[in-house]
């Protein structure tokens, strides 16, 4: 029996040869790992000696090694064809006794484990005989909700004919594979009524950007094939992992899927075992885990992954009769972990607004442009050109061999770890999955616009829209003095960007997420009962359904928002400035303009500080306020400073100190800086004063500019008058530095003009400035400017040395 079947108990890594990647994986971890109490539920493997005696005894191989002799291997015009007559062959052989019975008994000796009959998952895992470690991912067949001797014995039958699917087929040729040289074996697993429970995916790394600090959750309800093959929207989580080893607080991102189908045991019918149903909207509108349940198949994930020393993509299913989680296979992650680590970065953005026509999750972070293609099917394939961009309900493995000639995929359905996603990121092409919607809105042969460029969101645009590319060359640069940060609001870039070669985040504006993510003002939800907008109070209710208590949602959005920025640079500085909309930005949000007063110049008006104490605001700041403390006392990430912006005078700074201290926010309080913009003349006077009470400042220069030139940035009949670079605006500059420099205050500056013009950048250099922050696209030149900078300084003190 040994020769033919291999319990899981008994499998290592060492088998690939004998039992695939897949089998030996689940024996390796089974065998390793329980003892770490992470849950593997038992099984069996078939060995490749099985799979060669079954081809030899019914005398299979000269007839199938012919057929694939007369294999069309340039245009695959006879694929169709000459893979349905290979798994015809084996369908219609049969076990030899020996084989049959081993696989009976061991699946009798699993069923004892039991009361009553089990039903098991039988899938297939490939191994080759020139390289065992080549992966087959994706190539083949499983089967679910398998019971009974004769049924298990029928699915192991249909996995060694789903070695010669046209796709595997197809993969085998274009990877050099010797046909009659792989080998299969099949894995008999107990399987875990995910059915009435939920199911899904892992990966011990961002499968975006690479960034391998943060392990990614995707699942749905039922059974885990919806999620693999793309059929829903799952809903996601990122758990961020130096924190999740300190015990804290980790998840620092959730977004809820719509999760439309749940996959579920179809007991009636043994040819069709699993069925799809519509989700009921109660369960649509609830996440498929406890926040600690995440929190728990995130630490089975690091352990996993440390224990196979590289980064990993994980299944793992819910038990919805007895609430258990289990991991139900592991693999490793075949793109991010291959790519050496690169200094070259190129960065897309659009230079015209265009007619969106749809979005969904963005894969691959480019813009391209092309001609549309709807299929409905592989079978549709020859409609296809190169480089079309193919716009389809849904991808499987099926579609492998035609996704090499796309230059984008568009899908209705699916997520990150859809396969339509993992096979964009696999051949570096563009995907925008689960638009819901894109074989309705787009038309056959119509000219598209993808924009994948922020690494998170995918937008389909109508015609061919111009954008610009900037290749970021960090290579051979060296490293300034003067500390160079970013200036970053988006935080779904985040992870690609700390990668670049920074000192950490020196202004994160509060004013992009709350705009772009929470898009409700604060006291529209503090005060949801009493708002008289009725159409406002219906957009409230539909962003905030899933959260009993409406200023949570607050709270969560952008706590959750920080933290991923914060986690992405950790342990690096993360300046986050408390909110700064102006009133009229204010009152554009859902429920703002029952809370905020008409002003005449709200440039100058009742924003920055002094809405914090004010009783108009104070509330709403009390909600950012604890999303921080969310961030740094419950999270762990404590590389997050704060900052408050347009701070009058002192004893304003002072109130709102008093104000973050009663909600929690004490600064020197569990490391706590706060700092202050110096973006006022009085900052700039009185800024020893300021120096007392706050911790550092960060040089506005594009308010310091406006107050001292008296000239409202938001004039264009006077914008001509606007100029960073006068002798009154570097003045106050140089003064507010010195300051800083004799109280010993930290002191930094956001903008645009240090990339601009190289002369502000030397002018800073020669004042002392500690950091200078830049927006990512201007962040070489940046650095450039300060190298420069800096070279001349060292050369003049050299000389006045001498």
């Amino acid at each position: 029996m040994k020769d033919f079947i291999i319990p899981f108990k008994e499998i290592t890594m060492d088998h690939v040869p004998v039992v695939g990647g897949k089998n030996a994986s689940l024996g390796e971890m089974f065998r390793e790992l329980s003892a770490s109490n992470i849950r593997i539920p038992d099984g069996f493997a078939t060995t490749a000696t099985a799979y060669q005696e079954f081809i030899q005894s019914n005398q299979l191989y000269d007839k199938i090694e012919k057929l694939l002799e007369a294999l069309d291997t340039k245009e695959f015009t006879n694929l169709n064809e000459t893979g349905e007559k290979i798994r015809q062959l084996i369908l219609n052989a049969r076990f030899p006794d020996n084989i049959a019975n081993a696989i009976k008994q061991a699946y009798q000796d699993l069923a004892s484990q039991y009361e009553g009959p089990i039903q098991v998952a039988v899938r297939s895992s490939a191994t080759a005989e020139d390289l065992p470690n080549a992966s087959f991912a994706g190539q083949h067949e499983s089967y679910l909700n398998i019971s009974g001797e004769e049924q298990v014995l029928h699915a192991c039958l249909r996995c060694y004919a789903s070695l010669f699917t046209n796709r595997a087929i197809k993969y085998r040729h274009d990877h050099g594979f010797n046909h009659m040289k792989v080998y299969l074996s099949v894995g008999v697993q107990k399987m875990v009524r995910a059915d009435v429970g939920s199911a899904g995916v892992c990966f011990t790394l961002d499968p975006e950007s690479g960034f391998d600090q943060v392990v990614f959750i995707t699942g749905s309800w039922g059974l885990g094939e919806n999620v693999v093959q793309g059929t829903v929207n799952p809903d996601e989580f990122y758990v961020f992992k130096p924190t999740l080893r300190q015990g804290r607080k980790a998840i620092i991102g959730k977004k809820m899927g719509t999760k439309e189908k749940t996959m579920v045991y179809a007991e009636d019918n043994p040819d069709q075992p699993v069925r799809n149903t519509d989700t009921p909207a109660e369960k649509r509108n609830l996440y498929v885990l406890k926040d600690t349940e995440v929190s728990l198949l995130a630490e089975w994930a690091v352990k996993i992954e440390e224990h196979y020393g590289r980064p990993m993509d994980i299944e793992w299913a819910k038990d919805g009769e007895t609430d258990k989680i289990f991991i139900v296979q592991a693999r490793p992650e075949t793109v991010h972990s291959q790519k050496q680590k690169q200094l070259k970065y190129k960065t897309y953005a659009l230079k015209e607004e265009g007619k969106k026509l749809t979005s969904g999750k963005g894969i691959g972070q480019r813009i391209i442009s092309g001609t549309a293609r709807i299929l409905n099917s592989p079978q549709e394939s020859d409609q296809l050109q190169p480089g079309e961009i193919l716009v389809t309900d849904i991808t499987n493995p099926d579609w492998d061999p035609i996704l090499k000639k796309v230059s984008a995929i568009v899908t209705n359905k699916g997520g990150r770890t859809s396969h339509a996603a993992i096979v964009a990121r696999e051949l570096g092409a563009l995907a925008v999955v689960g638009t819901g919607n894109a074989t309705q809105v787009i038309e056959d042969g119509q000219t598209l616009t993808i924009s994948c460029a922020d690494g998170q969101n995918g937008l389909v645009y109508a015609g061919k829209l111009e954008w610009e590319e900037k290749e970021l060359d960090f290579e051979h640069l060296g490293k300034p003095q003067t500390q160079v940060m970013l200036i970053i609001g988006d935080p779904d870039n985040a992870f690609e960007l700390a990668s670049f070669p920074t000192d950490g985040v020196g202004l994160m504006r509060l004013e992009f997420i709350i705009n772009n993510s929470i898009r409700i003002h604060p006291m529209a939800l503090i005060n949801y009962n009493d708002l008289k907008d009725q159409e406002a109070k219906a957009s409230i209710d539909e962003l905030t359904h899933h959260h009993e208590n409406k200023e949570d949602y607050f709270v969560e959005k952008l706590a959750q928002s920080v933290a991923t920025i914060a986690a992405a640079f950790y342990p690096k500085d993360v300046i986050v400035r408390m909110s700064d909309f102006k009133t009229n930005e204010y009152a554009n949000l859902i429920g703002g303009k029952e809370f905020e007063p008409k002003e005449e110049n709200p440039m100058l008006g009742f924003r920055g500080a002094s809405r914090y104490y004010n009783p108009r605001y104070r509330q709403g700041f009390g909600l950012e306020c604890k999303a921080m403390k969310t961030v740094r006392d419950e999270m762990g990430l404590t590389n997050v400073k704060l900052m408050i912006p347009f701070c009058r005078t002192v004893e304003e700074g002072r109130k709102v100190l008093q104000i973050m201290e009663e909600n929690g926010l004490k600064r020197g309080e569990n490391g706590l800086e706060v700092y202050v913009m110096a973006e006022i003349p009085s900052n700039v006077l009185l800024a020893k004063e300021f120096a007392e009470i706050f911790d550092g400042f960060s040089i506005g220069s594009n308010d310091l500019t406006q107050l001292t030139l008296g000239i409202d940035r938001d004039s264009s009949i006077i914008s001509e008058l606007f100029d960073e670079n006068s002798n009154a605006a570097r003045t106050m500059i140089s003064m507010v530095i010195k300051a800083a420099r004799e109280t010993n205050t930290k002191i930094g500056l956001c903008g645009q003009a240090p990339s601009d013009f190289p002369q502000f950048a030397k002018f800073l250099v020669e004042q002392g400035i500690d950091s200078i922050s830049f927006n990512p696209d201007a962040l070489l030149q940046g650095i450039k400017n300060i190298l420069a900078a800096e070279q001349e300084s060292a050369k003049t003190k050299t000389a006045s040395a001498s």
